[in-house]
């Protein structure tokens, strides 16, 4: 038998691992500071409830399989498992409805670089019965903010756009009952040359004027008071526009009382989320330096997360971001702080077996005061111990010999900077915490 792993699957070794995880713990952290809970649902739906929001390529890509006379499919996203979850426990939950989810899903895609069948995605929602404020909107831009720049990750922007107003722009063209077919392609409009987008809306019947129109309005540019004041300025009379006018307004204006950097936040009207799923604000998140990554954080707006399920209307707004492939990204392109194969900041080595108790105490005293420590338990010539600790590149070495032992002192080194001292054990701890 050949060991080997499926393609689309990730494994990381453990020094990788380790960065993995901090990463999760991080935004886990980040989503909890601001009110998240968690949430935990199954991998394993019943598959009608599953496909129940699913459509074209997504319901090919999902895991499905027949046990005894129960369909089931594995999760694809985290959030038709929320929708299932609030219409299943909107009488127990208290609204507004803050969670975070951090979990694995699963999609068939044809395994490719970037692409994985099976990845961590970090969802969180907001969600309320009947009407949601649109504050929580700038909210979510203050969480992605926060993250990114405790994950240290490389100068970033969050590009904004209200789906109200494009929408609203179109039915000012009288050409609303292509809304759809529209917003779609001004989702790919970074992706194809100007003379392909507007050609493929000539095939769509729409007449060359306006669809000159609808290319000016989409590539308007400029800092976000310039861009809002040339939106003031179109004369566009509908509510839905005027209502996405104002919604953007209040994004912008509320992030900054969160503490946002207003370089950080870019409106794009070009930015629209292909899936029709969004209703209002839409975001997507992208390395200025790295555009080839593409968006690493997405989502917005939608106007009832449960109507497959029951009649009554809970909005929402979230966000996600899919971890295991920004770790991928960031990892291969060297932008990851990867160090050593272990969490631990501390090894105790002995000189010889006679020492091994003393070192057994001391890591059960580090552990206790919250230091993560090991002994090397393996008997070999100290130099192998040396070498050994090298290897897993360990922040500090404490060593344990005969004049250590009787003197109840500890040698303590500094791999990095190779400077060794001897210390008392309140002194150690001091040093290494």
């Amino acid at each position: 038998m050949t060991a080997r792993t499926l393609q689309g699957f990730m494994e990381l070794l453990p020094e990788e691992q380790i960065v993995m995880e901090r990463m999760k713990s991080v935004i886990a952290h980040t989503y909890e500071l601001f009110g998240f809970a968690p949430l935990d649902t199954p991998v394993l739906e019943l598959a009608d409830v599953l496909l129940s929001k699913s459509g074209g390529d997504t319901e090919k890509q999902i895991y499905e399989f027949k046990k005894g006379d129960t369909n089931l499919a594995m999760r694809f996203d985290l959030t038709v498992p929320l929708a299932k979850y609030v219409a299943l426990y909107h009488n127990n939950l208290t609204f507004p409805f803050k969670r975070y989810q951090i979990g694995k899903v699963y999609r068939g895609e044809r395994p490719q670089k970037g692409r994985f069948r099976e990845f961590y995605q970090c969802d969180i929602d907001i969600i309320d019965r009947d009407e949601l404020n649109i504050v929580y909107d700038a909210e979510v831009l203050a969480v992605i903010y926060t993250i990114f720049n405790k994950l240290n990750l490389p100068a970033f922007k969050i590009y904004i756009n209200n789906r109200k107003l494009l929408s609203g722009f179109l039915e000012g063209l009288n050409i609303a009952d292509k809304t759809v077919d529209v917003l779609r392609l001004v989702d790919k409009i970074k992706k194809i040359p100007e003379e392909a987008f507007l050609a493929e809306l000539n095939d769509m019947g729409l007449p060359e004027e306006k669809n000159k129109k609808l290319l000016d309005f989409i590539k308007i540019k400029g800092i976000n008071n310039e861009i809002i004041a040339k939106l003031e300025n179109f004369e566009v009379e509908n509510d839905n526009y005027k209502t996405g006018l104002d919604e953007l307004k209040v994004v912008i204006n509320q992030a900054t009382n969160l503490g946002i950097n207003p370089t950080n936040i870019q409106i794009d009207l070009s930015i629209t989320r292909g899936l029709d799923y969004y209703t209002g604000t839409v975001y997507e998140t992208f390395f200025d330096e790295y555009p080839q990554f593409g968006s690493v954080c997405s989502g917005g707006r939608y106007d009832n997360l449960s109507s497959v399920f029951m009649d009554k209307k809970f909005p929402g707004v979230g966000i996600s971001i899919g971890l295991t492939r920004l770790f991928d990204q960031l990892r291969d392109n060297g932008l990851l702080n990867i160090s050593g194969p272990t969490p631990n900041k501390v090894l105790v080595i002995t000189q010889s077996p006679d020492f091994a108790d003393k070192a057994i105490q001391l890591a059960g005293e580090l552990r206790r005061k919250d230091v993560c420590a090991d002994v090397m338990l393996r008997q070999c010539k100290f130099k192998k111990k040396m070498e050994y600790a090298n290897k897993i590149k360990i922040p500090y070495l404490v060593i344990i010999g005969e004049e250590e032992a009787n003197n109840n002192t500890f040698t303590l080194k500094n791999m990095q900077t190779g400077e060794q001292q001897t210390l008392a054990l309140a002194e150690l701890i001091n040093v290494v915490k």
